[in-house]
């Protein structure tokens, strides 16, 4: 199982980034997705998750109606469009192999990682 993050960077306030977590080793379809983060000096926290099926989505209270979770099945590969951001969305990103198919905002439901991308929201 291997999850790589890409697509982190630098942006303004108010600008949008896409973040992409592409898989291999197992059964994309079959399983939950799930984003999270960790900012500076703070516990890691939960930011988005989508079913294996593309349902079951849920968002974190300061993303929502923000970032947008989506999933390609035939490619294996997660996507975290991230809108209007602010500068406490800075923080490394992960994705995440959910346990089973539908989504969870429990860490413990998760059974791999990715590496995490640097996000960082600046003026």
């Amino acid at each position: 199982v291997h999850l790589v993050v890409s697509g982190g960077g630098l942006a303004r306030p108010g600008g949008s980034l896409r973040l992409s977590c592409t898989t291999s080793g197992y059964s994309f379809r079959t399983y939950a997705v799930g984003w999270f983060r960790q900012a500076p000096g703070k516990e890691r926290e939960f930011v988005a998750t989508i079913g294996g099926r593309g349902g079951n989505l849920y968002y974190g209270e300061s993303v929502k109606g923000r970032f947008i979770i989506s999933r390609d099945n035939a490619k294996g590969t997660s996507y975290l469009q991230m809108n209007t951001l602010k500068f406490e969305d800075t923080g490394v990103y992960y994705c995440a192999k959910g346990l089973f198919g539908s989504g969870n905002v429990l860490e413990t439901a998760y059974n791999a990682w990715g590496q995490g991308t640097q996000v960082t929201v600046a003026s």
